[in-house]
């Protein structure tokens, strides 16, 4: 008996994109882990705690092909927090990641990427394979050292593709063969 494939996470819905040029798509990281993390500009816990994580992991995963995205998922006080404001949000607090708004769904308070994600509220945090699987998910605020296995363990896994990588095993590259 072969285990049950595990879902793509859902696509992102994002009505306006800040510090990309271009707007991104989970279907165009694959290949990259990604970590996904929502917030509100007026949540206390994501000022106070999950977005100095989020410069954390920033910092810490740098050299690494970890691609974070914030997504400032707006659930209340809809007026309070309007693109404008976010932009004065993301300079004033030198966010530098790759910010998408999600897209107001019609006839309800809760954003279409929370939706599809079943995100309970903010801060919330999507921890997303090379494959596009989702890793992990959580509400709150978790253990830098927990977060930090994780995505360390979502970078290690293989890139589709990689050739050293065949039956369960991964053979490590060899150095050049040096001639004397």
């Amino acid at each position: 008996m072969t285990a049950p494939e595990t879902p793509l996470a859902p696509e992102l819905a994002v009505s306006e994109w800040f510090n990309t040029p271009v707007p991104l798509t989970l279907a165009g990281l694959r290949g990259r882990p990604v970590f996904l993390h929502s917030f509100q500009l007026l949540c206390p816990g994501c000022v106070a705690q999950a977005l100095p994580q989020v410069q954390r992991i920033e910092r810490v995963f740098a050299h690494t092909d970890l691609q974070v995205i914030g997504i400032h998922t707006v659930f209340e006080h809809h007026a309070a927090m309007s693109p404008v404001t976010l932009r004065a949000f993301l300079h004033e607090y030198r966010l530098k990641s790759p910010v998408g708004v999600d897209k107001a769904a019609e006839g309800s308070d809760i954003p279409v990427t929370m939706q599809r994600f079943g995100l309970r509220g903010t801060p919330s945090s999507v921890l997303i394979g090379r494959d596009g699987t989702i890793l992990h998910q959580a509400f709150g605020v978790e253990d830098d050292i927990a977060v930090g296995a994780r995505i360390a363990m979502a970078l290690s896994a293989p890139v589709a593709g990689d050739d050293a990588c065949a039956d369960g095993r991964c053979a490590a590259p060899m150095p050049p063969v040096v001639e004397p």
